[in-house]
């Protein structure tokens, strides 16, 4: 039999401390990732469904679906969620612009600030049967 020496305890542990702090982060931005990212794609779908509605109507869609996902910051934030509509006789656009700031606080030991700003915009067409 051969003798060890135990050096690779110490990478063990090591390993596992990593493995658990990567775990610990991915708890705290995930969610916030996913919840942005499923926000744009609802948008995506509301703009392009937008033709007949009023803004109004968008507006509270969105809203709503931002209730849903727990992304306050674009509920509170002035500015946050803009939507216009312009057309010119066939066709227009839909136009939902997402302008947000959301912090991910890492336990205290540091916080990172995710910017969403996107602009989305889908063609209307006015005249289609």
């Amino acid at each position: 039999m051969q003798e060890q020496r135990g050096e690779g305890k110490i990478g063990c542990i090591v390993s596992m401390l990593v493995l658990g702090l990567i775990i610990a982060v991915a708890i705290k931005a995930v969610p916030i990732y996913y919840g942005n990212s499923e926000l744009v794609d609802a948008c995506d779908f509301i703009a392009s469904g937008g033709s007949k509605k009023p803004i109004e109507t968008l507006e509270r869609e969105v809203k709503e679906k931002a209730r849903e996902l727990n992304v306050i910051e674009a509920l509170t934030d002035k500015g946050a969620i803009r939507i216009t509509k312009t057309s010119g006789g066939d066709a227009g656009t839909c136009t939902i612009v997402l302008r947000y700031k959301r912090t991910i606080d890492f336990y205290g030991v540091y916080k990172f600030t995710l910017v969403t700003d996107k602009r989305i915009s889908k063609p209307i067409f006015e005249n289609i049967s």
